[in-house]
């Protein structure tokens, strides 16, 4: 029997981790600049969380969820799902650990997989890892903009240059539902001519119809109410100053009507980053407010702001720009040779020595000759190799050999690791 890894998921080589590994520097390192603290919610969740947050009439509760059947029937949990997203997990904990009134503001981030039953295809899998930052306590709109900003430079620091960010508001209480009312009035004369996921989305959530992915309903759409001509007083003022506060970072933006979130918890500011080369898969990060999520998960009615960047869109951008070619694991430092027979524990234990002293070090174990050892050592790019032999065991030292410079030289074990941190420039 041929086993192979479920259809949608794959298997990251060695190869690929030094690109999966700079990602996951960067989101760390520009969550912790701008203040974010960690948090890891289990990758299992009641079904009734996704059903209550993300939406019932949305893709992803009614097509895309892996749902385990039974859950812990004893304390009523009922079915379990693994994580479409990250949000509604980050939520409920928060409400779960009472920083409603211990610490209302939080800034917290995750990185970590998801899992959605759709259609693998380039771009899209079933196991996805993305980079999750919530803050959830404020509704500065400086926040919004803080983190479209921190988002954008996600993808600037890996070398992305030419992002566009794209916003949009669903606004929030009459102004939505007013526009709610225009859209179901526009749409309706349309119902014969639309599919007929948008004919259902009709009856049970009408806005969702704007979100439909058909070639004739998109066309169709073109002509819907636009919800920024329905904004309150206040939440156009909003939707500006997260506009003017981008600015005062140098970050330009696009106001695009068209964005519509498919999930249902998102509030006033929406946005999505694109890089347009990628043409109509230009899309690379989401995110919005989504100020009534805690209240509807049983906390008080706290406003909330947050983005998900999808790692695979990451490297697929990276891989077509020639990008992913500078980015590789280094070598080992050192490569130990035995240059005579039977000195087999010397050369592990003078690999640990340099170890110990921080280096990295690795020695043959394939039996190969001495001239192999070598060969091998400069086929991986490994800048030092140490040669033990029985004189050198004798005398307490070794050769020491700088592969890039050919020099080669006589160096006590006592002062090994301190010459090759130096030769490495690590002195």
């Amino acid at each position: 029997m041929e086993y192979r890894a479920a259809r949608g998921m794959r298997d990251v080589l060695p190869a690929e981790i030094p690109l999966w590994e700079r990602l996951e520097h960067e989101a760390r390192h520009l969550a912790r600049v701008f203040g974010f603290r960690e948090i890891r919610p289990p990758l299992l969740e009641q079904t009734t969380l996704f059903i209550r947050s993300v939406g019932e009439v949305t893709d992803i509760v009614e097509k895309e969820m892996f749902t385990v059947p039974r859950g812990d029937a004893d304390k009523g949990e009922g079915s379990l799902t693994l994580r479409p997203e990250a949000t509604a997990g980050i939520a409920r904990a928060y409400v779960e650990a009472g920083f409603a009134k211990t610490a209302p503001l939080q800034k917290l981030f995750t990185v970590g997989p998801m899992f959605r039953y759709e259609k693998p295809q380039k771009g899209r899998e079933r196991q996805f890892t993305q980079f999750d930052c919530e803050c959830i306590g404020s509704l500065d709109p400086r926040l919004d903009a803080e983190l479209i900003h921190m988002a954008a430079q996600f993808f600037e620091r890996l070398g992305i240059t030419g992002i566009e960010v794209r916003l949009n508001s669903l606004g929030d209480g009459d102004d939505r539902d007013r526009f709610r009312e225009a859209v179901r009035a526009y749409v309706a004369p349309q119902l014969g001519e639309r599919c007929e996921l948008c004919r259902s989305r009709f009856e049970r959530n009408v806005l969702r119809v704007l979100d439909c992915k058909n070639p004739q309903c998109v066309e169709l759409n073109r002509g819907a109410p636009k919800l920024l001509d329905f904004l309150s007083a206040a939440n156009r003022e909003h939707f500006d100053a997260v506009r003017r506060a981008l600015e005062a970072v140098g970050r330009s933006t696009v106001v695009d009507p068209g964005i519509v979130r498919g999930l249902d918890y998102y509030t006033r500011t929406i946005f999505e980053l694109h890089y347009p080369k990628l043409g109509a898969r230009s899309a690379l990060c989401g995110g919005g407010r989504y100020d009534h999520l805690v209240r509807d998960l049983g906390g008080p009615d706290l406003p909330a702001v947050g983005f998900a960047i999808g790692f695979t869109g990451a490297l697929i951008v990276l891989q077509e720009s020639g990008l992913a070619s500078s980015i590789q694991a280094p070598p080992v430092d050192v490569y130990v040779v035995a240059a005579s027979p039977g000195l087999e524990a010397d050369v592990m234990a003078l690999a640990q020595l340099l170890r110990d002293g921080g280096l990295s070090a690795i020695f043959d174990v394939e039996g190969r000759s001495v001239k192999s050892q070598f060969k091998a050592a400069n086929t991986a790019g490994h800048p030092l190799v140490a040669v033990l032999g029985e004189d050198e065991k004798r005398a307490q030292c070794v050769q020491l050999k700088d592969m890039r410079s050919s020099v080669q030289e006589r160096v006590a074990l006592a002062e090994l690791t301190r010459k090759a941190r130096t030769l490495l420039g690590r002195g």
